[in-house]
């Protein structure tokens, strides 16, 4: 055993132990922030912890590069130090995500093309942890006594502000939910993960609930208010739980130390969502990124599948292609971006890494950047590979036989919303053209101005929900100057082709959405009628204010139908 590779892997490891250390300093904060209504606590720990992985491994190289000189790059040493880490690490608590940080380190140093199992851990098998987390379980004769003791099992710092009212609502709620599943046994014991997840400014107690042989995932939201701790909604059905969790939030603050159990109870609750996406809600967003890189492999071996174009306009800045069978879309951007398309390669990056920092309010997809992935040539469809080549030479390069993307976007995989509309019947038309103008409006709230708004550029996910996904003229809605339209006496001038009045680069005017969104007939008319606002200056100008007041405006993850107590007020109808 060389001197190099044994003080490669114990720096490595300390440097893995340090991020663990800051990773549950900070999340354990979030009881503390809770408790003390302060948000914007919440966010800085949130963020603060987001960017801590990268850094540590931007630490680690740097103390290697001190240590080792040119030795650094010598391959041998780093297989040898793969072993030795291998040793050093068996047992540790997040076994998992400390070998998706030894690979980050090895791919920093070496520039890996592709994968290295010599220096990197590959193995799918050998990195998914057994078990599942420990769980409260709670039973008792009436479920209101039972609800209420799970709840009782959590200290969340404050007093509660009306208790007897939300475990009697809650009930109801649960019962009622069961009983449009078929199941008409009372309901008697719930299931719970022992720790609160927090996200904005709520904590949520998870877990499950069962009566006679029925068990559905349960999901109580806990919100603290001026007068206390409330019960916002009670989320029973399985869609609720996964928007909960889904690619378009930002990460949870949960205080586990087994991060690997806790996805295997999740995934329980949620089969349909992938470990990808179930590591990067808890806050683990690199080891979602390995799992949704073995995932995609494990999906090619077997399917057999080319890249192909995904569907939907193609786009001026970026190169959007899929495999028919997989549930994400590849993004390389162009080298070149034709007019009318202003923006500039490192700026389109800038939009990304400011989604990845910011709270996605449930309307951003997440995206896992990825660099120096290889293909075989023949996975990918000649029409495709042409254009790579073509117009992403900087970012695409043939060896061989072989195709590297050196660099590529990953996102999940949604229906276009100008397609949607085409293909779907009425109703569900209607119901997404609402959803559109809640989205936008949902994003303005978060600060975030879409700029370009064309159809397009959102899309529908598998619960209905639209979401935007096309970065590169996205803002800060803090950033814009939201104007009307000056008025003229002069005829000619409204006739111009060109603006008659100065334009900022900053200026917007809302009045002019109405021509630009494409949206016509019925659907035009769904829009106006249910969210003219946003064609006016005030609405924006409101949101302004709010934001710039200091205010951390909620988005909730849940519709306003789930909402405690709406279910009584519907009676027993279904939402």
């Amino acid at each position: 055993m060389s001197a190099s590779g044994d003080l490669i892997a114990q720096t490595v490891l300390a440097y893995f132990d340090e991020y663990c250390r800051r990773f549950a300093e900070l999340t354990a904060n979030a009881p503390r922030r809770f408790a003390a209504r302060d948000w914007h606590g919440l966010q800085e720990d949130s963020g603060e912890r987001l960017e801590l992985y990268n850094n540590r491994v931007d630490a680690v190289v740097d103390d290697l590069a001190t240590e080792l000189g040119a030795a650094l790059e010598d391959h041998a040493a780093w297989e040898e130090a793969r072993g030795v880490y291998l040793g050093v690490i068996d047992g540790h608590s997040s076994i998992e995500i400390g070998k998706t940080f030894f690979s980050s380190v090895t791919r920093r140093v070496l520039t890996t093309e592709g994968t290295d199992p010599a220096v990197e851990f590959t193995d799918d098998a050998a990195s998914f942890p057994e078990g599942e987390a420990d769980l409260l379980d709670v039973e008792d004769a009436l479920l209101e006594d039972t609800l209420l003791g799970l709840l009782q099992s959590f200290d969340l710092g404050a007093p509660w502000h009306n208790l007897e009212r939300d475990v009697r609502l809650g009930a109801l709620e649960i019962e009622r939910r069961f009983a449009l599943h078929g199941e008409h046994e009372a309901v008697r014991r719930l299931e719970a993960l022992p720790y609160a997840f927090f996200r904005g400014r709520a904590a949520y107690i998870v877990g499950a609930a069962t009566a006679g042989g029925l068990t559905l995932p349960l999901a109580l939201a806990i919100h603290h208010t001026t007068r206390g701790l409330t019960v916002g909604a009670v989320l029973v059905e399985p869609d609720d739980i996964s928007v909960l969790f889904s690619y378009t939030r930002s990460s949870f603050l949960v205080a586990t130390a087994r991060p690997g159990e806790l996805v295997n109870y999740l995934r329980r609750l949620m089969p349909h969502r992938k470990p990808a996406e179930l590591y990067t809600a808890i806050g683990y967003n690199k080891h979602g990124k390995t799992e949704r890189y073995r995932d995609l492999r494990s999906h090619m071996a077997e399917s057999g599948e080319r890249f192909e174009y995904a569907r939907g306009v193609r786009g001026m800045v970026m190169i959007v292609f899929t495999l028919p069978g997989y549930d994400a879309v590849f993004k390389v951007i162009r080298d070149r971006f034709p007019y009318p398309k202003q923006t500039t390669r490192r700026q389109v990056m800038a939009k990304y890494r400011l989604v990845f920092r910011h709270d996605r309010a449930g309307r951003l997809i997440d995206a896992h950047e990825f660099e120096h992935m290889r293909f075989l040539r023949a996975q990918f469809s000649a029409e495709l590979l042409e254009e790579l080549q073509r117009e992403a030479a900087r970012s695409v390069t043939l060896d061989g036989e072989t195709v590297i993307l050196h660099h590529v976007y990953v996102e999940r995989k949604v229906v276009p919303l100008d397609i949607y509309l085409r293909e779907s019947n009425p109703v569900k038309a209607t119901a997404a053209m609402i959803d559109y103008g809640r989205a936008i409006k949902n994003l303005a709230l978060s600060d975030i101005f879409p700029g370009d708004m064309l159809l397009k550029n959102f899309g529908v996910t598998r619960s209905g929900r639209v979401v935007f996904y096309d970065y590169d003229e996205l803002s800060k809605v803090t950033d814009c100057n939201f104007r009307e339209m000056p008025e003229t006496q002069d005829p000619t001038d409204e006739m111009s082709a060109d603006p008659w009045f100065g334009v900022g680069e900053h200026d917007v005017f809302p009045e002019e959405f109405r021509n630009f969104l494409g949206v016509r007939g019925e659907l035009r008319s769904v829009l106006e009628q249910h969210h003219s606002d946003l064609f006016g200056v005030r609405f924006w100008h409101r949101v302004q204010d709010r934001i710039q007041s200091g205010e951390v405006i909620e988005i909730f993850p849940y519709q306003r139908s789930r909402r405690l107590g709406a279910g009584v007020r519907r009676g027993a109808r279904a939402s």
